[in-house]
């Protein structure tokens, strides 16, 4: 008689014993697309644009869902700190929520207290968020939410004429950071950036004269019936930029092959307006741009060379990632423009990396604390504290005095920055000069100012701020 076989063990996962069914949910598209986003972003500590890339506009969600999940999504990221008070207000334990239910706290949060939508609505539709992934906490969210209703007639919990802190809820900014743009800019200009933090940037993209021209670029809109606004900044016209009126253009198979041939980049009117700005009036036989990053300002340099004096400039780059020289080489041979060596190294210890070379022009194109960019990337204001400004500009008077000795005599130290904290901008410029690497330099006109500093307001550039020092001995 043959012996029994063993049991025949099974081979491979074949997923848990008893699968738990996924939770149902009424929430819409829109909110859980939404909500995925804001997880990403917390989970992973990543930038809210750079998500909403991946997770929304490549969905098949229709262009109404995109449009409003984007907005959700940006507007809880831009007021999380916020939020957080006003659910912790809510609880009696806030510390036992966990993350992933605050999250669809936030979104609903958000809709109830900063978009005055209809309270059943919101109410309902945060229970089916949270019901999504976690039908246990239904019960939470729909009491949390409730409570958050009944506040929603006293927000922001003050006068914010007379209060600080009601000023900065009402805003969503934190409280530290309200203070400070009050102390930098003065009550109404503060007052003015917070509000435009909070809307929508409008969409700028930059001709590449390398590859193409103005007109060429007006009459492919024109043929898709798309609008095109030609852009001035504080009285200057940059030349190049333009404001997209719809953005749904970008999403045409013409504009997308535009972009693929590198004739086009989406970039700030600020940051284009820099980049014009920074160059002198006759070709610099050699420059050399610290801080190049993914190639923008790169590009932007060649194709305003290109403008200006008929050819490309002999244009070296630096930054301290080797991986951001890589993806620099590559993006900049998509778009035609030169770079005569690409140099991977520390910018606060230039000596070690140019030797003694000098250049006629020297373009420091300064890490920051980014506040003039919050309509893009809304997450920095919660992020970043008062002494990472300190350090800020601590590096950047590093970088520039670094740079000093490599800018040719009768040449030009030209220095950008994003933010508009009084330490990154005057403070650095100032301390600059004072300095012992400073005192052979004078500030040079930029523009027929003393400097490019532009301002947050509604349907404008970002806050963009840059000068240009000559060397004179």
């Amino acid at each position: 008689m043959p012996e029994a076989s063993e049991p025949r063990k099974p081979q491979g996962y074949a997923g848990p014993k008893n699968p738990q069914k996924k939770p149902r949910s009424k929430a819409s598209p829109a909110r859980l697309a939404a909500l995925d986003v804001v997880r990403a972003v917390r989970e992973r500590d990543a930038f809210a644009q750079d998500v909403i890339g991946t997770r929304i506009d490549r969905s098949d969600l229709s262009s109404e869902d995109r449009a409003f999940a984007t907005k959700l999504a940006l507007g809880v990221v831009s007021s999380t700190g916020t939020l957080d008070e006003i659910i912790d207000r809510a609880l009696n334990a806030p510390s036992d929520v966990k993350p992933d239910v605050r999250d669809a706290l936030r979104v609903s949060a958000y809709e109830i207290v900063f978009l005055g939508k209809t309270p059943h609505a919101a109410v309902d539709q945060g229970v089916e968020l949270v019901r999504s992934f976690a039908m246990s906490a239904s019960g939470l969210a729909n009491a949390v939410l409730r409570k958050i209703v009944l506040m929603r007639q006293a927000f922001p919990f003050g006068d914010p004429m007379r209060d600080p802190e009601a000023l900065a809820r009402l805003h969503a900014f934190p409280l530290w950071l309200a203070r400070k743009l009050i102390a930098d800019l003065g009550p109404q200009e503060a007052l003015d950036f917070m509000r435009a933090s909070n809307e929508q940037a409008p969409l700028f993209i930059a001709v590449n004269a390398a590859k193409t021209t103005d007109e060429a670029l007006v009459k492919a809109f024109d043929k898709l019936d798309e609008g095109l606004d030609p852009v001035s900044v504080d009285g200057v016209d940059v030349a190049g930029c333009y404001r997209v009126l719809d953005t749904r253009a970008l999403l045409l198979p013409e504009v997308k092959r535009m972009f693929s041939q590198g004739k086009i980049l989406v970039t700030d009117a600020a940051s284009q307006l820099v980049a014009a700005s920074v160059l002198p009036e006759r070709k610099p036989s050699s420059l050399l741009e610290v801080g190049a990053g993914r190639a923008t300002k790169t590009i932007l340099l060649q194709s305003d060379a290109t403008r200006a004096y008929g050819s490309q400039l002999v244009l070296s780059t630096l930054d301290n990632h080797a991986f951001k020289t890589r993806l620099l080489l590559e993006r900049a041979e998509r778009y035609g423009a030169e770079v005569a060596e690409a140099l991977t190294g520390d910018a606060l210890e230039l000596d070690a990396v140019v030797g003694d070379r000098a250049f006629d022009e020297v373009f420091i194109d300064a890490p920051c604390s980014g506040l003039g960019t919050l309509r893009r990337h809304p997450e920095i204001r919660w992020r970043i504290k008062p002494a990472d400004i300190a350090e800020f500009a601590r590096v950047q008077l590093g970088m520039l005095q670094s740079a000093a000795p490599h800018v040719a005599l009768g040449g030009t130290l030209a220095y950008a920055t994003c933010t508009v904290t009084r330490e990154e901008n005057n403070g650095v410029v100032k301390a600059f000069l004072e300095s012992e690497a400073g005192a052979g330099f004078k500030l040079a006109p930029v523009n027929g100012r003393s400097c490019v500093a532009t301002r947050l307001s509604p349907g404008s550039s970002d806050a963009h701020f840059a000068v240009r020092f000559e060397r004179i001995a």
